[in-house]
Formats: structure tokens, sequence, C-alpha cells
């Protein structure tokens, strides 16, 4: 179907989906951008409607197969003029393709985990681009999961899925509250880890390589004194400079690459393939 009117009722309902309210409401979400597609699509994602552009490919040869596949898929597939689609574009430079499907998250009774699994527990974060960072973090460390508790952003958030360029489909994500998700954690032997400036122990002089869960606070006040209490590894990150505290997803990332770290060493995980370096531009095929 082509769409060449902006009034057009699909796009004000897309446009509508920006809203908390709405996406709570339909138990739908918006994911735009050719890489966000791709990686939703790539782990068993299946929308519901895709709606693109050719005028805003940017020309890397893929969009007209990812949009093929969508429809494969059952997606309706809507063509859109530049103007109808720049209507319901989220991105400041888009590229013609946004994908509308279900939400994603799954309840904690249904998430299986590994052996020595490394989980993150995020607690009250305020910023979408905060959570959406951590989750590209947390699957550039294969972290088993995401547990967002007290949630005081929506997880189906635009700039979720647009700060974590797609990996929200990779990394399962779970919503609970904080005593559900501590329960569950104690009951499997996990170790909390909680960082504060008021530490003795540094982030690199605890054990990281079995059961662990890496729980980060709100950006403002850091994590309550429910968590704090119920952490039995508490750790500070050093800080050398004039700042006394890091940014929750910088904060996040150092402490997820210090457990890959003592994994690698431990050989509970592997040393990830080389891959060598074949210059900018190359198309992905």
């Amino acid at each position: 179907m082509e769409i060449t009117s902006p009034s057009n009722p699909k796009l004000k309902y897309v446009v509508r989906l920006r809203s908390c309210s709405t996406r709570e409401e339909s138990g739908e979400m918006i994911v735009e951008g050719y890489r966000e597609c791709r990686r939703a699509l790539d782990s068993g994602y299946r929308p519901r409607a895709i709606f693109h552009c050719p005028e805003f490919y940017l020309k890397n040869e893929n969009e007209p197969g990812l949009v093929d596949e969508c429809s494969r898929l059952g997606a309706e597939v809507y063509t859109c003029s530049k103007t109808c689609f720049s209507k319901i574009a989220y991105k400041e430079r888009p590229d013609g393709l946004l994908m509308v499907g279900p939400h994603v998250s799954i309840k904690l009774a249904d998430l299986k985990l590994p052996e020595n699994a490394l989980v993150i527990v995020t607690e009250a974060i305020e910023k979408p681009g905060n959570l959406g960072t951590i989750l590209r973090s947390a699957d550039a460390a294969k972290v088993a999961a995401v547990i967002v508790c007290d949630r005081t952003t929506d997880i189906h958030n635009p700039n979720v899925v647009r700060a974590s360029t797609g990996t929200m489909f990779t990394v399962p994500i779970v919503e609970a509250t904080s005593d559900e998700a501590l329960a569950w954690l104690k009951e499997r032997g996990f170790k909390i880890l909680a960082a504060t400036p008021h530490a003795e122990k540094l982030h690199f002089e605890v054990d990281l390589t079995g059961n662990v869960a890496i729980a980060l606070g709100a950006e403002q006040y850091g994590l309550t004194a429910k968590w704090m209490d119920g952490a039995e590894l508490r750790v500070r990150i050093p800080m050398l400079g004039t700042a006394d505290s890091l940014n929750v997803s910088a904060a996040a990332t150092i402490l997820v690459y210090e457990a890959v770290r003592q994994r690698i060493a431990a050989g509970v995980d592997k040393v990830p393939e080389f891959i060598p370096w074949h210059g900018e531009g190359k198309k992905d095929k």
C-alpha cells in the first residue's frame, strides 16, 4: 500500500506510539533504522507493519531485502512519500525504515540463565538513553539478561531502541519490582554487586566469575538502601580526577567489562574471535 497523505490514519497512529500511554494500551512499539530493524529481525522479532521510503535509503543495497523479509513474515508494508515518512520518523536523519510491532519484555519466571550467569539489574533508571546504552554494553559483554526494576522510563521508548542500536532485541529484558528481583536472585545463589564511593574494595578486587548481578541505581541518587543492603559485593570505581561519579551507563560498562576480563582469564568465557579490519565503507551483505 502506498501512503501519500500526511493525514493518513496509519501515520497518525505511528506518531501516537511515541507516547508511553499509547504504547502501554496497544502493546506495540516503534523500531526505526536499518541497523535496529536488522538486529530485531535477526533475533526473531516479528513486526506487524513496516513503513519505508526509498528516497531516504542510505544506498547500502540492503533496504529492499529487509522490506521483502518483513512482508514474508506477514507484516503489512506501506510505501511512504518523503513528506509522509518525515512525519513518522523519530530519528533526525531517517534512513527510510520504520517497523511497528509487539513489546519484547518477558516475565522473571520465564527467564532461563546459563551456568555462571552475568546479569545487570537497573533500579529506577530515568533516562531512556542511559537504559539503551546499558543494553548495548550488555549485548557486547554477552550479559545473560537485564532486569529492569521499579522502572521510571518505558523500556519500549524509541530512545531506548535507538540508544541500544537494536540490541534490546538480543538481550533478554525482564521487568520486575526490586523485591521480586532480589528474592529471585538470592534463590539462585547470585552475588549482587553494588558500586558506591564509600566501599573499601575497588571493582577489580572482587571475584566476578560466578553467578553475579551488577546492580545500577538511578542517575541522581544511585541505588537505594534495599539494594545496598542486599549486596554481598560492594565496590568503588577509582575516581582520580575532580568528578566524584560517572554516568550510570559508563559505570555499567566499566563494571561489566571487568567481569568479562575475569571470566576470560578464568576460562569461563572464550576469547572472542579476531575479525580483521577491511577498511571503511564495506557493505553489509
